[in-house]
Protein backbone atom coordinates (compact mmCIF):
# COMPACT_ATOMS: atom_id res chain seq x y z
CA UNK A 1 0.00 0.00 0.00
CA UNK A 2 0.88 3.83 -0.87
CA UNK A 3 2.60 5.28 2.45
CA UNK A 4 0.49 8.48 1.50
CA UNK A 5 -2.74 6.99 0.73
CA UNK A 6 -2.33 5.16 4.39
CA UNK A 7 -1.25 7.99 6.30
CA UNK A 8 -4.25 9.93 4.65
CA UNK A 9 -6.52 7.32 5.88
CA UNK A 10 -5.22 7.26 9.53
CA UNK A 11 -5.85 10.66 9.36
CA UNK A 12 -9.18 10.83 8.50
CA UNK A 13 -10.21 8.33 10.75
CA UNK A 14 -8.58 10.36 13.67
CA UNK A 15 -10.76 13.30 12.31
CA UNK A 16 -13.89 11.23 12.20
CA UNK A 17 -13.49 9.86 15.96
CA UNK A 18 -12.69 13.42 17.06
CA UNK A 19 -16.33 14.37 15.84
CA UNK A 20 -17.52 12.36 17.98
CA UNK A 21 -16.23 12.55 21.63
CA UNK A 22 -18.77 11.70 24.09
CA UNK A 23 -17.99 14.33 26.69
CA UNK A 24 -18.05 16.82 24.31
CA UNK A 25 -21.31 16.00 23.21
CA UNK A 26 -22.75 15.72 26.66
CA UNK A 27 -21.05 19.72 27.71
CA UNK A 28 -22.85 21.08 24.74
CA UNK A 29 -26.17 20.02 26.18
CA UNK A 30 -25.65 20.26 30.00
CA UNK A 31 -24.99 22.48 32.19
CA UNK A 32 -25.94 23.80 35.80
CA UNK A 33 -27.63 26.80 36.88
CA UNK A 34 -28.80 28.32 40.58
CA UNK A 35 -28.42 24.84 41.55
CA UNK A 36 -30.76 23.41 38.53
CA UNK A 37 -29.70 21.18 35.81
CA UNK A 38 -30.21 22.75 31.99
CA UNK A 39 -30.65 21.01 28.87
CA UNK A 40 -31.05 22.32 25.91
CA UNK A 41 -32.30 25.56 27.56
CA UNK A 42 -34.84 23.59 29.92
CA UNK A 43 -34.71 23.69 33.59
CA UNK A 44 -34.77 20.37 35.91
CA UNK A 45 -35.36 20.95 39.51
CA UNK A 46 -34.56 18.51 42.00
CA UNK A 47 -34.08 17.70 45.30
CA UNK A 48 -31.34 14.64 44.07
CA UNK A 49 -29.79 13.81 41.20
CA UNK A 50 -28.49 10.42 40.31
CA UNK A 51 -26.47 9.54 37.53
CA UNK A 52 -26.66 6.39 34.80
CA UNK A 53 -24.24 6.35 32.63
CA UNK A 54 -24.52 3.16 29.94
CA UNK A 55 -22.42 1.97 26.89
CA UNK A 56 -19.27 1.55 25.56
CA UNK A 57 -18.71 5.77 26.13
CA UNK A 58 -20.30 5.64 29.58
CA UNK A 59 -16.87 6.29 30.92
CA UNK A 60 -16.12 9.78 29.43
CA UNK A 61 -19.83 10.82 29.30
CA UNK A 62 -19.71 10.46 32.76
CA UNK A 63 -16.85 12.30 33.50
CA UNK A 64 -17.88 15.21 31.64
CA UNK A 65 -21.13 15.14 33.67
CA UNK A 66 -19.64 15.18 36.81
CA UNK A 67 -17.19 18.12 35.68
CA UNK A 68 -20.31 19.99 34.91
CA UNK A 69 -22.46 19.66 37.97
CA UNK A 70 -20.19 18.80 40.76
CA UNK A 71 -21.80 18.63 43.72
CA UNK A 72 -25.47 18.43 42.52
CA UNK A 73 -24.89 14.58 42.16
CA UNK A 74 -25.52 12.45 44.56
CA UNK A 75 -24.99 9.25 43.62
CA UNK A 76 -25.47 6.50 40.76
CA UNK A 77 -24.04 3.58 38.44
CA UNK A 78 -21.41 3.75 35.24
CA UNK A 79 -21.23 0.71 33.25
CA UNK A 80 -19.16 0.14 30.10
CA UNK A 81 -17.72 -2.89 28.56
CA UNK A 82 -14.21 -4.49 29.48
CA UNK A 83 -11.27 -2.07 28.92
CA UNK A 84 -13.01 0.96 28.48
CA UNK A 85 -11.58 4.01 30.53
CA UNK A 86 -13.36 5.90 33.29
CA UNK A 87 -11.97 8.98 34.32
CA UNK A 88 -11.01 8.96 38.13
CA UNK A 89 -13.62 11.35 39.00
CA UNK A 90 -16.68 9.70 38.23
CA UNK A 91 -15.47 7.03 40.94
CA UNK A 92 -14.34 10.13 43.30
CA UNK A 93 -17.83 11.51 42.99
CA UNK A 94 -19.47 8.48 44.56
CA UNK A 95 -20.48 7.27 41.41
CA UNK A 96 -20.49 3.11 41.77
CA UNK A 97 -18.22 1.72 39.03
CA UNK A 98 -19.31 -0.90 36.67
CA UNK A 99 -17.61 -3.56 33.91
CA UNK A 100 -19.69 -6.08 32.41
CA UNK A 101 -19.16 -8.41 28.27
CA UNK A 102 -19.88 -6.86 25.46
CA UNK A 103 -21.80 -7.96 22.85
CA UNK A 104 -22.94 -11.00 24.59
CA UNK A 105 -24.18 -10.43 28.19
CA UNK A 106 -22.74 -12.19 31.20
CA UNK A 107 -22.93 -12.14 34.67
CA UNK A 108 -21.87 -8.93 35.36
CA UNK A 109 -23.81 -7.48 33.47
CA UNK A 110 -26.94 -9.06 34.93
CA UNK A 111 -25.74 -7.87 38.52
CA UNK A 112 -25.93 -4.26 37.01
CA UNK A 113 -29.06 -4.53 35.69
CA UNK A 114 -30.27 -5.35 39.12
CA UNK A 115 -28.67 -2.35 40.49
CA UNK A 116 -30.24 -0.22 38.02
CA UNK A 117 -33.75 -1.58 38.51
CA UNK A 118 -32.87 -0.87 41.96
CA UNK A 119 -31.61 2.21 42.10
CA UNK A 120 -34.87 3.34 39.67
CA UNK A 121 -37.50 2.17 41.95
CA UNK A 122 -35.94 3.98 44.61
CA UNK A 123 -37.01 7.45 43.22
CA UNK A 124 -39.51 9.64 43.69
CA UNK A 125 -41.25 12.33 41.95
CA UNK A 126 -38.65 15.19 43.92
CA UNK A 127 -35.71 13.32 42.36
CA UNK A 128 -34.29 13.19 38.89
CA UNK A 129 -32.54 10.28 36.97
CA UNK A 130 -29.81 11.81 34.43
CA UNK A 131 -29.26 8.94 32.13
CA UNK A 132 -26.15 9.05 29.63
CA UNK A 133 -26.39 6.47 27.17
CA UNK A 134 -24.68 5.51 24.41
CA UNK A 135 -24.25 2.27 22.36
CA UNK A 136 -23.13 -1.19 23.84
CA UNK A 137 -25.82 -0.70 27.01
CA UNK A 138 -28.29 -3.12 25.43
CA UNK A 139 -25.84 -6.02 25.98
CA UNK A 140 -24.10 -4.48 29.19
CA UNK A 141 -26.89 -4.08 30.92
CA UNK A 142 -28.22 -7.78 30.65
CA UNK A 143 -32.06 -7.72 32.42
CA UNK A 144 -33.52 -10.95 30.80
CA UNK A 145 -37.04 -11.18 32.18
CA UNK A 146 -36.92 -13.42 35.47
CA UNK A 147 -38.58 -16.30 33.10
CA UNK A 148 -36.22 -15.93 30.46
CA UNK A 149 -32.88 -16.09 32.75
CA UNK A 150 -28.92 -14.67 31.67
CA UNK A 151 -28.26 -18.36 30.08
CA UNK A 152 -31.26 -18.07 27.14
CA UNK A 153 -31.06 -14.61 26.70
CA UNK A 154 -27.15 -15.02 25.78
CA UNK A 155 -28.61 -18.00 23.63
CA UNK A 156 -31.39 -15.47 21.64
CA UNK A 157 -28.31 -12.68 21.63
CA UNK A 158 -25.73 -15.02 19.65
CA UNK A 159 -28.43 -16.53 17.38
CA UNK A 160 -29.29 -12.68 16.45
CA UNK A 161 -25.86 -11.46 16.11
CA UNK A 162 -25.23 -14.38 14.06
CA UNK A 163 -27.91 -14.56 11.88
CA UNK A 164 -27.64 -11.43 9.77
CA UNK A 165 -30.40 -9.23 11.24
CA UNK A 166 -30.24 -5.46 11.65
CA UNK A 167 -29.52 -3.72 15.53
CA UNK A 168 -33.16 -2.19 15.12
CA UNK A 169 -34.40 -5.98 14.62
CA UNK A 170 -32.39 -7.33 17.58
CA UNK A 171 -33.13 -4.74 19.48
CA UNK A 172 -36.93 -5.18 18.86
CA UNK A 173 -36.87 -9.01 20.34
CA UNK A 174 -34.51 -7.66 23.00
CA UNK A 175 -37.23 -5.25 24.20
CA UNK A 176 -39.58 -7.84 24.30
CA UNK A 177 -37.93 -9.96 26.79
CA UNK A 178 -36.40 -7.74 29.21
CA UNK A 179 -36.82 -5.66 32.15
CA UNK A 180 -35.17 -1.87 31.64
CA UNK A 181 -35.41 -1.81 27.80
CA UNK A 182 -38.12 -0.35 25.58
CA UNK A 183 -39.04 1.80 28.12
CA UNK A 184 -39.05 -0.37 31.47
CA UNK A 185 -36.57 2.02 32.88
CA UNK A 186 -38.90 4.72 32.42
CA UNK A 187 -41.43 2.58 33.94
CA UNK A 188 -39.44 1.75 37.12
CA UNK A 189 -38.65 5.26 37.48
CA UNK A 190 -41.88 6.84 37.30
CA UNK A 191 -42.61 9.24 38.64
CA UNK A 192 -39.38 10.76 38.77
CA UNK A 193 -38.26 13.58 36.16
CA UNK A 194 -35.99 11.14 33.80
CA UNK A 195 -33.37 13.19 31.24
CA UNK A 196 -31.48 11.22 28.55
CA UNK A 197 -28.37 12.09 27.14
CA UNK A 198 -28.61 9.87 24.16
CA UNK A 199 -25.15 8.89 22.05
CA UNK A 200 -26.53 7.77 18.98
CA UNK A 201 -25.20 4.31 16.82
CA UNK A 202 -28.26 3.46 15.26
CA UNK A 203 -28.97 4.60 11.64
CA UNK A 204 -31.71 7.39 12.60
CA UNK A 205 -31.12 8.87 15.60
CA UNK A 206 -34.31 7.00 17.29
CA UNK A 207 -34.67 7.45 21.12
CA UNK A 208 -36.37 4.13 21.05
CA UNK A 209 -33.26 2.34 18.81
CA UNK A 210 -30.25 3.72 20.59
CA UNK A 211 -29.32 1.32 23.34
CA UNK A 212 -33.26 -0.37 23.11
CA UNK A 213 -34.89 2.86 24.48
CA UNK A 214 -34.94 1.77 28.35
CA UNK A 215 -36.64 5.65 28.77
CA UNK A 216 -38.49 5.84 25.35
CA UNK A 217 -41.50 5.02 23.78
CA UNK A 218 -41.57 1.91 21.88
CA UNK A 219 -42.98 1.22 18.44
CA UNK A 220 -42.41 -2.51 18.11
CA UNK A 221 -44.76 -4.68 19.36
CA UNK A 222 -44.76 -8.45 20.33
CA UNK A 223 -46.08 -9.35 16.87
CA UNK A 224 -43.13 -7.80 15.11
CA UNK A 225 -40.76 -9.69 17.81
CA UNK A 226 -42.06 -12.77 16.98
CA UNK A 227 -41.95 -12.05 13.02
CA UNK A 228 -38.08 -11.15 13.28
CA UNK A 229 -37.30 -14.10 14.54
CA UNK A 230 -39.62 -16.23 12.25
CA UNK A 231 -37.98 -14.53 9.48
CA UNK A 232 -34.57 -15.50 10.23
CA UNK A 233 -35.44 -18.56 11.11
CA UNK A 234 -34.05 -18.43 14.86
CA UNK A 235 -35.70 -21.04 16.93
CA UNK A 236 -35.46 -19.39 20.56
CA UNK A 237 -35.26 -21.39 23.67
CA UNK A 238 -38.73 -22.60 24.62
CA UNK A 239 -38.80 -19.56 27.68
CA UNK A 240 -38.48 -16.72 25.19
CA UNK A 241 -41.35 -18.32 22.73
CA UNK A 242 -43.42 -18.67 26.02
CA UNK A 243 -42.81 -15.52 27.25
CA UNK A 244 -43.52 -13.53 23.77
CA UNK A 245 -46.45 -15.52 23.40
CA UNK A 246 -47.78 -14.23 26.98
CA UNK A 247 -46.15 -10.75 27.70
CA UNK A 248 -47.28 -7.41 28.41
CA UNK A 249 -46.25 -5.15 25.70
CA UNK A 250 -44.07 -2.53 26.15
CA UNK A 251 -45.19 0.82 27.10
CA UNK A 252 -46.26 3.20 23.81
CA UNK A 253 -46.25 6.81 23.29
CA UNK A 254 -48.88 8.66 24.83
CA UNK A 255 -48.09 6.26 28.33
CA UNK A 256 -48.25 8.42 31.63
CA UNK A 257 -44.80 6.90 32.38
CA UNK A 258 -43.25 9.30 29.50
CA UNK A 259 -45.11 12.43 31.20
CA UNK A 260 -41.59 13.24 33.25
CA UNK A 261 -39.01 11.85 30.67
CA UNK A 262 -36.87 14.07 28.14
CA UNK A 263 -34.51 12.15 25.63
CA UNK A 264 -31.86 14.47 24.15
CA UNK A 265 -29.69 13.02 21.11
CA UNK A 266 -26.69 14.51 21.73
CA UNK A 267 -24.32 12.85 19.11
CA UNK A 268 -24.41 10.21 16.14
CA UNK A 269 -22.62 8.97 13.17
CA UNK A 270 -23.21 12.01 11.16
CA UNK A 271 -21.03 14.23 12.57
CA UNK A 272 -18.37 11.70 12.41
CA UNK A 273 -19.01 10.83 8.61
CA UNK A 274 -19.13 14.44 8.08
CA UNK A 275 -15.93 15.24 9.91
CA UNK A 276 -14.36 12.58 7.78
CA UNK A 277 -15.40 13.77 4.71
CA UNK A 278 -13.62 17.72 5.71
CA UNK A 279 -10.58 16.13 6.46
CA UNK A 280 -10.18 13.88 3.07
CA UNK A 281 -10.98 17.72 1.75
CA UNK A 282 -8.46 19.09 3.30
CA UNK A 283 -5.71 16.38 2.47
CA UNK A 284 -6.48 17.42 -1.23
CA UNK A 285 -9.09 14.84 -1.89
CA UNK A 286 -12.57 15.78 -3.74
CA UNK A 287 -14.83 14.06 -0.93
CA UNK A 288 -17.98 12.19 -1.84
CA UNK A 289 -20.42 11.79 0.73
CA UNK A 290 -22.17 9.12 -0.09
CA UNK A 291 -24.31 8.62 2.75
CA UNK A 292 -24.59 8.66 7.00
CA UNK A 293 -27.02 6.17 7.23
CA UNK A 294 -26.22 2.92 4.65
CA UNK A 295 -26.65 -0.32 6.04
CA UNK A 296 -26.97 -3.79 4.60
CA UNK A 297 -25.03 -6.64 3.90
CA UNK A 298 -20.97 -5.56 4.48
CA UNK A 299 -20.01 -7.63 1.19
CA UNK A 300 -23.50 -5.93 -0.97
CA UNK A 301 -21.68 -2.53 0.63
CA UNK A 302 -18.23 -3.97 -0.78
CA UNK A 303 -19.48 -4.33 -4.33
CA UNK A 304 -20.95 -1.03 -4.45
CA UNK A 305 -17.23 0.63 -3.89
CA UNK A 306 -15.91 -1.65 -6.19
CA UNK A 307 -18.00 -0.08 -8.81
CA UNK A 308 -17.42 2.99 -7.98
CA UNK A 309 -13.81 3.17 -7.46
CA UNK A 310 -13.79 1.58 -10.95
CA UNK A 311 -15.56 3.96 -12.61
CA UNK A 312 -14.24 6.83 -10.46
CA UNK A 313 -10.53 5.37 -12.16
CA UNK A 314 -12.40 4.85 -15.73
CA UNK A 315 -14.40 7.54 -16.64
CA UNK A 316 -14.03 10.56 -14.02
CA UNK A 317 -17.62 9.59 -12.45
CA UNK A 318 -18.92 9.94 -10.13
CA UNK A 319 -15.65 11.94 -8.75
CA UNK A 320 -12.61 12.31 -10.55
CA UNK A 321 -9.45 11.28 -9.03
CA UNK A 322 -8.40 12.16 -6.39
CA UNK A 323 -11.45 11.72 -4.43
CA UNK A 324 -12.61 10.48 -1.62
CA UNK A 325 -15.76 8.01 -1.16
CA UNK A 326 -17.18 8.38 1.89
CA UNK A 327 -20.30 6.51 4.33
CA UNK A 328 -21.41 5.94 7.57
CA UNK A 329 -24.47 3.45 8.84
CA UNK A 330 -24.14 -0.12 10.05
CA UNK A 331 -23.29 -2.92 7.64
CA UNK A 332 -24.69 -6.17 9.01
CA UNK A 333 -23.01 -10.02 8.13
CA UNK A 334 -24.80 -13.39 7.92
CA UNK A 335 -22.27 -15.67 10.18
CA UNK A 336 -21.54 -18.93 7.73
CA UNK A 337 -18.83 -20.45 9.72
CA UNK A 338 -16.71 -20.26 12.76
CA UNK A 339 -13.79 -17.52 11.77
CA UNK A 340 -12.85 -14.61 13.63
CA UNK A 341 -14.34 -10.47 11.97
CA UNK A 342 -17.29 -8.61 12.01
CA UNK A 343 -18.43 -6.21 9.07
CA UNK A 344 -16.44 -4.06 8.76
CA UNK A 345 -13.42 -6.65 7.95
CA UNK A 346 -15.80 -8.77 5.73
CA UNK A 347 -16.75 -5.19 3.69
CA UNK A 348 -12.54 -4.41 3.48
CA UNK A 349 -11.55 -8.20 2.93
CA UNK A 350 -14.63 -8.12 0.39
CA UNK A 351 -13.19 -4.84 -1.56
CA UNK A 352 -10.00 -5.68 -1.95
CA UNK A 353 -10.83 -9.24 -3.03
CA UNK A 354 -13.19 -7.48 -5.50
CA UNK A 355 -10.47 -4.79 -6.57
CA UNK A 356 -7.53 -6.84 -6.55
CA UNK A 357 -4.30 -6.22 -8.91
CA UNK A 358 -6.29 -2.50 -9.50
CA UNK A 359 -4.06 0.15 -8.25
CA UNK A 360 -4.41 3.35 -6.70
CA UNK A 361 -6.93 2.83 -4.28
CA UNK A 362 -6.86 2.15 -0.69
CA UNK A 363 -9.92 2.30 1.32
CA UNK A 364 -10.62 1.64 5.04
CA UNK A 365 -13.80 -0.02 6.98
CA UNK A 366 -14.08 0.79 10.48
CA UNK A 367 -16.34 0.30 13.71
CA UNK A 368 -16.00 3.67 15.71
CA UNK A 369 -15.83 1.74 19.33
CA UNK A 370 -12.76 0.03 18.15
CA UNK A 371 -14.15 -3.08 18.10
CA UNK A 372 -15.28 -5.10 14.88
CA UNK A 373 -17.92 -7.42 15.80
CA UNK A 374 -16.86 -9.72 18.92
CA UNK A 375 -12.98 -8.92 17.71
CA UNK A 376 -10.31 -6.64 19.12
CA UNK A 377 -10.02 -4.97 15.64
CA UNK A 378 -12.09 -2.14 14.47
CA UNK A 379 -12.38 -2.91 10.95
CA UNK A 380 -9.37 -3.09 8.01
CA UNK A 381 -7.33 -1.15 5.83
CA UNK A 382 -6.94 -2.87 2.28
CA UNK A 383 -5.73 -2.22 -1.47
CA UNK A 384 -4.93 -3.78 -4.41
CA UNK A 385 -2.48 -6.05 -2.89
CA UNK A 386 -4.15 -7.18 -0.23
CA UNK A 387 -5.71 -10.18 -1.41
CA UNK A 388 -2.45 -11.13 -2.95
CA UNK A 389 -0.49 -10.36 0.57
CA UNK A 390 -3.19 -12.74 1.95
CA UNK A 391 -3.09 -15.90 -0.23
CA UNK A 392 1.53 -15.26 -0.62
CA UNK A 393 0.69 -16.10 3.57
CA UNK A 394 -1.53 -18.94 3.02
CA UNK A 395 -4.76 -17.38 3.54
CA UNK A 396 -7.08 -18.08 0.58
CA UNK A 397 -9.31 -14.72 1.03
CA UNK A 398 -12.02 -16.07 -1.09
CA UNK A 399 -12.38 -19.18 0.98
CA UNK A 400 -12.25 -16.61 4.48
CA UNK A 401 -15.12 -14.89 3.43
CA UNK A 402 -16.95 -18.18 2.81
CA UNK A 403 -16.25 -19.32 6.37
CA UNK A 404 -16.57 -15.59 8.11
CA UNK A 405 -13.09 -15.29 8.94
CA UNK A 406 -12.12 -11.94 7.40
CA UNK A 407 -10.25 -11.27 10.64
CA UNK A 408 -7.86 -13.90 10.12
CA UNK A 409 -7.55 -13.20 6.26
CA UNK A 410 -6.48 -9.22 6.64
CA UNK A 411 -4.09 -10.54 9.89
CA UNK A 412 -2.09 -12.60 7.44
CA UNK A 413 -1.94 -9.66 5.01
CA UNK A 414 -1.02 -7.21 7.44
CA UNK A 415 -4.31 -4.78 6.93
CA UNK A 416 -6.35 -5.52 10.34
CA UNK A 417 -6.80 -1.63 11.55
CA UNK A 418 -6.55 -1.80 15.47
CA UNK A 419 -7.60 1.18 17.10
CA UNK A 420 -7.73 0.15 20.70
CA UNK A 421 -11.16 1.29 22.95
CA UNK A 422 -11.78 4.42 21.41
CA UNK A 423 -14.14 6.00 24.22
CA UNK A 424 -16.96 6.02 21.88
CA UNK A 425 -19.33 4.51 19.73
CA UNK A 426 -21.50 6.37 16.70
CA UNK A 427 -21.69 3.00 14.18
CA UNK A 428 -18.91 2.28 10.77
CA UNK A 429 -17.35 4.64 9.33
CA UNK A 430 -16.08 3.69 5.64
CA UNK A 431 -13.57 5.97 3.50
CA UNK A 432 -11.70 4.78 -0.03
CA UNK A 433 -9.66 7.16 -1.31
CA UNK A 434 -9.00 7.18 -5.20
CA UNK A 435 -5.28 8.43 -6.42
CA UNK A 436 -5.88 7.88 -9.98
Amino acid sequence: MEEKLKDHLNQILTAGLSAADPAAAVRRFLCAESGEIRVEGRSFPARRVFMLAAGKAAGPMAGAAVQTLGNLVSGGIAITKDGNDVPDEVRESGIEVLFAAHPEPDERGLEAARRVSELAESLGEDDLLLCLISGGASALLADPHPSVGLEDLGTLTGDLLRSGASIGEINTVRKHVSTLKGGGLARLAAPANIVSLLLSDVVGDEPSAIASGPAAPDPSTLDQARAILKRYRIEPPVSVSALLDSAEETPKAGDSVFERVTNVVCGGGRPSVEAAAREAGSLGYAPLLLSTSMTGDAQGIASVYAAMIRESRESGSPASPPCALVSGGEATVVVRGDGSGGPNQEFALALALELEGVPGWAALAADTDGNDGPTDAAGGLVDGDTARLAREAAVEPAEALARSDAGSALYAADALLVTGPTGTNVNDLRVALVSG
